[in-house]
This record gives C-alpha cells, sequence and structure tokens, in this order.
C-alpha cells in the first residue's frame, strides 16, 4: 500500500510545486495516511481545503483502502 500512496503523491506533486509547495509520506496506519505540506503550503490558509479537495480525494481514487488524509506539523 505504501509503494501506491507514494506512486499517486508523485502523481500529485507537481500541482503542488507549482505553487511553491510539496507534500512528503509521513506514515501510513490503519488507512490514515499522514503527510506533511510543505513550503508554501505549509503555511497557506487554503492548505486544508488542498489536502481535503485535492490530495485526499486523488489518494482515495488510487488506493481504495486510503480511508483519510492527515496533515502532520
Amino acid at each position: 500500500m505504501k509503494e501506491q500512496v507514494q506512486a499517486a503523491l508523485e502523481k500529485i506533486r507537481p500541482m503542488l510545486q507549482a505553487d511553491g509547495g510539496d507534500v512528503e509520506l509521513v506514515d501510513i496506519k490503519d488507512g490514515v495516511v499522514s503527510v506533511k505540506l510543505k513550503g508554501a503550503c505549509a503555511g497557506c490558509p487554503m492548505s486544508q481545503m488542498t489536502l481535503k479537495n485535492g490530495v485526499e480525494r486523488i489518494l482515495k481514487q488510487a488506493v481504495p483502502q486510503v480511508k483519510s488524509v492527515e496533515n502532520v506539523a
């Protein structure tokens, strides 16, 4: 599952990098994916929307075992 999540994040990464941000996989436990938003994404007021409507949605489509995505500081 980790490889599938990492592959999906690689597809998302260019969109985040275009806005000066990035995402890093931290952990996966019981279907909950922990990521760290970096760069411009880390301090962006829209980061929670990006996380839920973008990253989480795409990961759930790519990896059905994913239940949710959380940002860790």
